[in-house]
C-alpha cells in the first residue's frame, strides 16, 4: 500500500467523516522525552505515515488501527486520570480532526504536547498545545521533507527535536541551530537514536557549547527498544 493509499482511508480525507480518527492505541505510560521526560501521560498514537525515517521505531503504526471518535478517545484518555496527553503518530497532522481532538483535551483540562514530523503545516494547531517539532536530519533519508516555514510559526513554549545518528547528523543539526539561532528561541533537544554512542554526543555538545538539552529516549530503556505501548 502506498503512502497516498494509506492516507486516502483515514477518516477527515472525506469531509463527511468528520469527529473521528484512526487510532493506533492509547496508553498510559512514562514519557520518555523532550523537557517532560519522566512524567506519568497519557499517549494517543495515530494511524499513518506519510514519512518512512531510516530509524523508525513505530513502523506498526502506518497501517494498524481502528475508527474511534473523538468523544470515545476523550473518555478513554480521561479513565487514565492523569493531566498529561501526547497525541503521536505515525504523523498526526495527517488527520484534520486531530486539531479538534487537541481542542476537545485542552478544554477537559488536559496539557497537551504534539510530536509531529515536521513536514506538515502546524499553524492550524491549537495555541495552547506544546509542539515537539523533528527537525530531520540526513540519517533519517527524510531531509527533504523539511517544511522550514514551520520555524516561524513555533511558539516559545513549543520543543525542537534533532534525532541524531551519528557525527555527520550532529554537525549538521549544529550548522541548523546556529544558522535560525534556534536555542535563543526555543528549547532545543538532541536525540541520539537508542544504542548510539551516547558518550560521544554528550562530548560534542559540551566541546560546541551547544545550548541543548541531550535526551535519551527513556521508555527504550525501561522497557526495550520493542516494546508497545509503553
Amino acid at each position: 500500500m502506498s503512502i497516498k493509499q494509506q492516507e486516502a482511508l483515514l477518516p477527515g480525507s472525506d469531509p463527511g467523516e468528520a469527529g473521528s480518527l484512526t487510532v493506533n492505541e492509547i496508553f498510559y505510560s512514562i514519557q520518555g522525552e523532550s523537557t517532560y521526560m519522566g512524567l506519568p501521560c497519557v499517549f494517543v498514537r495515530l494511524t499513518a505515515c506519510n514519512l518512512r525515517c531510516s530509524y523508525c521505531d513505530t513502523e506498526y503504526a502506518f497501517y494498524e488501527g481502528r475508527p474511534m471518535t473523538i468523544s470515545e478517545i476523550v473518555r478513554q484518555v480521561n479513565s487514565f486520570e492523569c493531566d498529561l496527553v501526547e497525541i503521536t503518530g505515525g504523523e498526526p497532522l495527517l488527520q484534520p480532526e486531530a486539531h479538534t481532538l487537541i481542542r476537545e483535551l485542552i478544554g477537559n483540562n488536559k496539557k497537551v504536547l504534539l510530536e509531529t514530523g515536521g513536514s506538515l503545516d502546524i499553524s492550524p494547531v491549537p495555541r495552547e498545545t506544546v509542539i515537539i517539532l523533528d527537525i530531520k536530519t540526513p540519517g533519517s533519508k527524510m531531509e527533504h521533507k523539511n517544511l522550514w516555514s514551520n520555524l516561524d510559526r513555533l511558539k516559545t513554549s513549543d520543543q525542537i527535536k534533532f534525532v541524531v545518528c551519528d557525527r555527520t547528523d550532529y554537525e549538521w543539526s549544529r550548522h541548523v541551530i546556529r544558522e535560525h539561532r534556534l536555542d535563543e528561541r526555543f528549547q532545543v533537544l538532541i536525540s541520539p537514536v537508542h544504542g548510539s554512542d551516547l558518550r560521544g554526543i554528550a562530548g560534542w555538545i559540551l566541546e560546541d557549547h551547544l545550548k541543548v538539552r541531550l535526551q535519551i529516549q527513556l521508555h527504550e530503556y525501561i522497557w526495550g527498544a520493542e516494546a508497545r505501548g509503553v
